[in-house]
């Protein structure tokens, strides 16, 4: 014999709304992480700060930086300063259009710096910038 039960039968129900938030969530963390990803091509300085500061094109660039110490390397790799006339000489025939960014720690000598800037511009490479932070 079959006895009919007072409570309704529950069935089981997947909802569907919170894991579209989930899924949302996870999207937008993924576009803001991807976002914030900028391959940084000189090593790890203190930037000087600036209130002028803008975004430049990042497109066919090298990074010459300058630590505190004096080292200068471009796009990571240590050279002396003979070396890095000479590859930029030869990164100048390659593509007429390279950009140089002056990537120089805070602390280093504005001297050396000076240097770079000229001996890029003797080269005829005439876009050339110094990266900055800008100020808080």
């Amino acid at each position: 014999m079959n006895i009919p039960s007072i409570r309704p039968r529950k069935h089981a129900r997947i909802e569907i709304v919170p894991l579209i938030d989930i899924m949302f969530f996870l999207l937008a963390t993924f576009v803001m992480v991807s976002l914030s990803m900028v391959k940084n091509r000189g090593i790890p300085v203190i930037l000087p700060a600036a209130s002028t500061s803008s975004a430049q094109d990042r497109k066919d660039h090298v990074t010459v930086s300058i630590a505190e110490t004096g080292q200068l390397y471009l796009d990571k790799r240590e050279l002396s300063q003979e070396q890095l006339v000479t590859e930029l000489r030869a990164l100048h025939k390659a593509n007429a259009e390279l950009r140089v960014f002056i990537h120089g720690d805070e602390s280093a000598r504005l001297g050396l710096a000076i240097a770079v800037l000229d001996e890029t511009r003797k080269l005829g490479i005439t876009k050339v910038a110094f990266e900055t932070r800008a100020k808080p």
